[in-house]
């Protein structure tokens, strides 16, 4: 069992490349991670690579560890300044005028953090998200119909893509003709094989340049004006943020479309590729609708749809036995984390009455918990229940195009047919 492990002592990794640098894109591309953590997570837990193109960090890959880090946030930061929220947060390979990050609530320790959260949760309560569920029951539905039968069609695009679009439209009451923009946007701010390539940095920046300005102009226009149920007005209106810098602003703004496009959009792949990929757990959800709701979060532990979040120590400390030092990076890896043979039986499978689903990470854990977590697993269970109203089934046509991130763990592209049972 991997707990057993967790009281090993340090492991340093000093060669370059290493088996255990995950951070390496391939692994996730070519959907070959599986079997490198969970050597880790049996032999050594937590464990320190050194000379990795992102610099030294420490890979955390069992939950109990990480439910520790994340539990003591005053120990383990967030905060942009000690380089935020990701492996890659760092921007040393880029030219000095961009190195700059853009500060967002997740991003942010306390107090900052506390009182920009507490602006946006509302939206994300257990009344808003009865309040939204006909809609998008009904925006579901309609993708579903126009979708061709007989046919191949790429699944991310015209259903996982549409749907979180149309949810980011809705949340922000942005111009519904533009709503591929917000898409495009957070795929510019969220690859990393962009963020740190200085040959593609200034494309991004104008990238982000564009998504400010829109953003500014629909600000403008909103600032003298009632308060809206919207995200963008409560954000105007709320007495945390409506004195925050542009900069500030659009951090937070691009955090919110991040964490809607990517956390959904690759949930709702993983529901298309990992259930043809197991036809036996397949054919138990067709034959009970009952466990609809179950298998939301099973899927969700099954996908991860953000690999990682990473923390950096504020002081010197130890953690089941490792000496981690002030500035040290802490990955905490939900991927792993969510396949813990200590947690779940047969971690690699998706089984989908799996009575302990709900104790998966994929969400992260403590006070920097997704804020739209259910959110996420609203459309992913109502996205459940129109296929199975239509009695539709999802067959991939051959392998799908991953994500070369070892952040987003999700689809760029999936063909498939429909058919009916």
């Amino acid at each position: 069992m991997a707990t057993a492990a967790e009281d090993t002592v340090e492991t340093v990794v000093s060669a370059a490349p290493h088996p255990w640098d995950v951070s390496n894109p391939d692994i996730y591309v070519e959907d070959r991670w599986q079997p490198i953590f969970a050597e880790m997570r049996a032999t050594a837990p937590i464990n320190k690579v050194t000379g990795s193109a992102f610099g030294d960090y420490w890979n955390i890959t069992t939950q109990k560890p990480i439910q520790h880090v994340e539990a003591l946030p005053d120990i383990y930061s967030s905060d942009v300044e000690r380089g935020g929220i990701t492996l890659f947060g760092e921007l040393e390979n880029l030219p000095k005028e961009l190195q700059r990050q853009t500060p967002s609530f997740i991003a942010m320790d306390r107090p900052e953090h506390t009182g920009q959260r507490r602006t946006v949760a509302p939206a994300f309560t257990p009344g808003e998200m009865e309040r939204l569920s006909g809609d998008i029951s009904r925006r579901t539905g309609q993708i579903l119909d126009d979708l061709p039968r007989g046919e191949a069609f790429d699944w991310v695009d015209r259903v996982s893509i549409e749907l979180t679009t149309q949810m980011l439209a809705i949340l922000f009451d942005f111009p519904w003709e533009d709503r591929r923009k917000l898409t495009l946007w957070s795929d510019w701010a969220s690859d990393p094989a962009i963020i740190n390539d200085p040959e593609r940095a200034y494309e991004r920046r104008d990238h982000m340049r564009e998504m400010a300005a829109y953003f500014t102009d629909l600000w403008n226009d909103r600032v003298d004006k009632p308060e809206a149920p919207d995200l963008l007005s409560r954000m105007i209106h709320s007495d945390a943020m409506k004195d925050m810098d542009r900069f500030t602003f659009i951090g937070n703004l691009t955090l919110l479309i991040i964490g809607g496009n990517d956390t959904t959009r690759n949930t709702m792949s993983g529901y298309a590729y990992g259930l043809d990929k197991f036809p036996g757990e397949r054919a138990k959800l067709e034959a009970d609708p009952e466990l609809i709701a179950n298998a939301g979060q099973e899927i969700i532990r099954w996908q991860t749809p953000l690999a990682h979040m990473r923390r950096t120590a504020t002081q010197d400390a130890e953690l089941f036995g490792h000496r981690i030092a002030e500035d040290d990076k802490m990955v905490l890896w939900y991927i792993s984390a969510n396949r813990d043979e200590s947690v779940f039986d047969r971690p690699d499978d998706i089984v989908i009455d799996r009575d302990n689903a709900r104790r998966h990470l994929a969400f992260g854990y403590g006070i920097h918990r997704c804020v739209g977590a259910r959110l996420a697993e609203l459309q992913v269970r109502i996205l459940l229940e129109e296929m199975a109203a239509r009695r539709l089934r999802v067959n991939v046509a051959g392998e799908p195009e991953r994500v070369p991130s070892c952040f987003v763990h999700g689809y760029k592209r999936m063909m498939v047919e429909l058919s009916e049972y």
